[in-house]
């Protein structure tokens, strides 16, 4: 489940904002010092009832002006404070806003995933009896009879097509149960490429990857549902970069996990679209199903990480899925 934003902590200000009231009556008390002493070296003195009483006017003065510059700076810090706490206040108000819109996706979601598991708990026996009849009639159809041929062939295609809708609606609906362990990302890559290797020739897409180093980058993650993941990334790109397209793999590190890219040269993810493409059941092929990027997007966020989209790193045309995992500094790496 997605984890609740932290509030950012507040940078502790200088020492001279900090203390600006001591710094202001450590000013006040030069200022009082250097006029006593330029007054005493212009000979300037003050006289009461024929006694000397300079020192006496002196520290009045100076206490005043001491005053008046812990007074000023204790307005200086307490505005500084001020300023402070109200950052503070609105982004706990930020944060506890996106925590209940996302408690409010998370119920509906939840209720949504239900409703999807009892629809597919109902529809997947009968489809299984149609798919066999589909099948035997087609064994037993009339010899030369093309168009009971087409027919057959048609029916048993679209039952494949929902069955496959709802598995993606069980697996949609299905809690997640991870196996974390040490994996190459290099090693995701060559899964990931073997397994939509079929998509990507259909589509005659050239794929670029960085090379192998001596110190592979690795992710804490579940092999298979990572693998899953990029599958699915590798075959939506190729249908969005089309043909003699291109995809581009990369990885790298930051502030502790690993992300990773799958880059298509295709038109992009229109900016309008960018926070949509996510919902369960949004899709903009005909014949798609809407739960392919819910699904993966559920998978990377279970690892504590997140999936996210936008244009090409660098320039140029084309979409970038962004896949940010946790990273592991084991050297054992799983095969």
């Amino acid at each position: 489940m997605p984890t609740a934003p932290s509030v950012p902590a507040t940078t502790p200000p200088p020492w001279y904002v900090a203390s600006a009231h001591w710094l202001g009556a450590a000013i006040g008390l030069a200022v009082v010092l250097f006029d006593t002493a330029a007054m005493r070296w212009l000979g300037i003195g003050f006289a009461m009832n024929g006694r000397d009483v300079t020192v006496a006017v002196a520290t009045v003065y100076g206490s005043s002006i001491v005053l008046l510059g812990w007074l000023v700076g204790r307005a200086i810090e307490t505005r500084r404070r001020d300023r402070t706490q109200n950052a503070v206040i609105r982004a706990q108000t930020e944060a506890i806003e996106a925590a209940r819109a996302r408690l409010v996706q998370s119920e509906k979601l939840a209720a949504l995933g239900q409703l999807s598991a009892s629809i597919a708990h109902e529809v997947r026996n009968p489809l299984a009896v149609i798919r066999s009849a589909a099948q035997s009639l087609a064994e037993t159809r009339t010899p030369g009879d093309e168009e009971e041929q087409r027919a057959c062939r048609f029916i048993i295609a679209e039952i494949d097509r929902l069955t496959s809708v709802v598995s993606s609606l069980l697996a949609f609906a299905r809690p997640l149960r991870l196996e974390p362990r040490a994996v190459a990302v290099d090693d995701l890559f060559d899964a990931a490429l073997l397994l939509a290797g079929p998509e990507l020739t259909r589509h005659a897409v050239a794929v670029a990857r960085p090379d192998r180093t001596a110190e592979p980058l690795r992710v804490q993650a579940d092999v298979d549902l990572v693998r899953q993941v990029l599958v699915g990334l590798l075959v939506n790109a190729a249908e969005a970069a089309g043909e003699r397209g291109e995809i581009r793999l990369d990885a790298r590190t930051r502030d502790g996990a690993v992300e990773i890219d799958v880059a298509d040269s295709g038109p992009g993810v229109p900016a309008e679209l960018e926070s949509r493409i996510f919902e369960p059941f949004f899709t903009t092929r005909p014949r798609g199903t809407g739960l392919g990027l819910p699904i993966a997007r559920q998978i990377v966020e279970a690892h504590g990480g997140k999936l996210e989209v936008g244009a090409r790193r660098g320039g140029g045309r084309g979409a970038c899925f962004t896949v940010r995992l946790p990273a592991t500094a084991d050297r054992a790496i799983a095969a």
